[in-house]
């Protein structure tokens, strides 16, 4: 189960940073607001999983 849900974690940030522009090279010019950002949607991205797979 542990092993399902990282990848689901990080299949699931890769696809919402995709979708909210934020790259490398956004990295590479700020990297605070890349990190914040990333942070962000790791949060997002553990609710759903903790939803979808651990309290169902």
């Amino acid at each position: 189960m542990d092993k399902q849900a990282q990848e689901r974690l990080l299949l699931l940030t890769k696809q919402i940073a995709e979708q909210e522009n934020v790259t490398e090279q956004l990295k590479a010019d700020n990297a605070m607001l890349w990190v914040q950002k990333m942070n962000e949607f790791q949060s997002r991205v553990r609710e759903v999983i903790y939803n979808e797979i651990i309290y169902a």
